[in-house]
């Protein structure tokens, strides 16, 4: 069996990536699907279609490498987190679209949580913030506003599911509902000390119990699929939300070992080892994958707009034609000619926190031109990059040696060298930079004996490319403040 299969369910698209032994990339598919946006802070994806785009890139890239389900050792699944689902256990038809993890329409809720002083004890047992991000109160608003569907999760009739447990269940004609301990860990339901579901969270946000997946490790044999799709057989043994897919991907599995990865929102995670710790600073701590069968922590600074803004871009302002040309059009100009770009499209997450911020284009003049703004949007994600890892540093006091990326957007190298100016710290890609979907196998593979041991992954690394700081102290500090005073006046943002 030469090959191990990631199926990498992202936010804007569908991913399926054959790895061989090395670690090496042997094929490919990748399917777009479409973004749905009801209403201004809204924002929902068809659940079919997530389900069909997968499964039509795994058949692809098995085609494309001449490969068939019996040349397949094991399959890991990775995804967009918080996103929440809720189907028929009898017909496995969803009840509602999926909201996905950027949707806002529940942040009144968590306000009014906060205030009756709830976010101690959610902290506590989750490392969570109570914010709309999370899966919990996006998961009472499709009880409480689809006719019925209340009483119906009550009697037992639905399950509520993250977009992994959405495509076993699928996968295995409805046999297993699960999800692993870092999705579960996003939920706002998972007590992540306890490494269980918490009766009094679920009693907090109006959960009933029978709606929960069961919970796995990360790195298991969970099931075979039975679907008669062309995948037939193969096992699945590997979950993870994505960013802790990634995290295990670069690996990053000691404590202290960071990465940060550029999609369609930006992740910084940092690896704490195996005892639970809160935050000081904002940042949220949430369960790493492991290979061990064991409950590891991470700190983790959440973006929500990071390669998005690049799809704005092309999407909204129609000022490139493919997200790839964003790095040429940037680099037609020798600045930003201070432009500043604040993309907070739906408020701003870690180390902020403000649900209610507004994304801020300023700066601009007579003479300012589409790649002004191209590379201020550029340049905004690795600015707020770059709030987060001040927030990490402050939490644990330790310097950070070099910061490792991967994501779409670790692809463009005008963005890769600007954040290891603003960081002042080298920035290092690896070879293969899809570690999302190289963690899922790695992590699957590691279960169904592919890799003898991770100490086999980490003596195998392929070269990385290292970006080198080249920016003064002093132009450094200036253009942070004066992201700075953008990102204040984005709070401040009214309507």
């Amino acid at each position: 069996m030469p090959y191990i299969l990631a199926l990498d369910q992202g936010t804007t698209s569908s991913r399926a990536i054959l790895f061989d032994s090395s670690g090496a990339i042997a094929a490919a598919a990748q399917h777009e699907f479409q973004q749905f946006y009801p209403q201004a802070g809204w924002v929902e994806h068809d659940p079919t279609e997530i389900l069909t785009s997968q499964i039509a890139c795994a058949v692809e890239v098995l085609a494309k490498a001449g490969a068939r389900p019996r040349d397949v050792a094991a399959i890991g699944i990775t995804n967009q987190r918080e996103t929440v689902l809720v189907w028929e256990r009898a017909t496995g038809k969803p009840i509602h679209p999926a909201i996905v993890w950027q949707d806002r329409r529940t942040a009144a809720q968590c306000r009014l949580l906060e205030e009756s002083g709830a976010g101690e004890t959610v902290s506590n047992r989750t490392g969570l913030v109570l914010d709309p991000y999370f899966s919990a109160t996006k998961l009472a608003w499709i009880l409480d506003h689809i006719p019925g569907a209340r009483a119906r999760a009550e009697r037992g009739e639905l399950a509520f599911g993250t977009v992994d447990s959405w495509l076993i269940w699928h996968l295995t004609s409805g046999a297993h509902h699960v999800t692993d301990v870092t999705n579960a860990s996003r939920t706002l339901l998972f007590n992540v000390v306890k490494g269980a579901w918490d009766p009094e969270l679920l009693r907090l946000f109006n959960i009933p119990a029978g709606l929960l997946p069961q919970v796995v490790w990360s790195s298991q044999p969970i099931a075979e699929v039975t679907t008669t799709l062309g995948l037939g057989g193969i096992a699945i043994a590997g979950i993870a939300g994505d960013q802790q897919a990634a995290l295990f991907g670069q690996l990053c599995w000691a404590e202290g070992e960071a990465k940060n990865t550029y999609g369609t929102g930006c992740f910084l995670l940092q690896h704490i080892g195996t005892q639970f710790v809160r935050s000081r600073h904002r940042l949220i701590t949430t369960v790493a994958a492991s290979a061990q069968r064991r409950l590891e922590y991470a700190f983790e600074g959440s973006i929500f707009i990071g390669g998005a803004v690049v799809q704005w871009l092309r999407d909204n302002l129609k000022i490139i034609a493919a997200s790839s040309d964003v790095e040429a059009l940037a680099a037609s100009v020798p600045s930003t000619g201070g432009v500043v770009f604040v993309p907070a499209f739906v408020g701003l997450g870690a180390p902020h926190w403000d649900a209610h911020a507004g994304g801020l284009l300023i700066g601009l003049r007579r003479d300012t031109a589409p790649g002004h703004i191209a590379r201020a949007a550029l340049e905004s994600i690795a600015f707020q990059v770059a709030d987060v890892l001040d927030a990490v540093r402050s939490e644990t006091g330790t310097p950070l040696g070099a910061l490792r990326v991967d994501g779409g957007a670790a692809v463009n190298n005008l963005l890769l060298q600007f954040q290891a100016d603003l960081l002042g710290v080298p920035v290092v890609r690896p070879q293969v930079t899809e570690t999302t979907a190289l963690g899922a196998a790695y992590l699957a593979g590691l279960a169904a004996g592919f890799w003898p041991s991770p100490g086999h992954l980490r003596a195998g690394r392929l070269g990385d490319t290292r970006f080198a700081p080249r920016m003064s102290a002093d132009e450094r500090a200036e253009r942070r403040g004066r992201w700075q005073r953008a990102v204040d006046r984005s709070k401040n943002w009214t309507v």
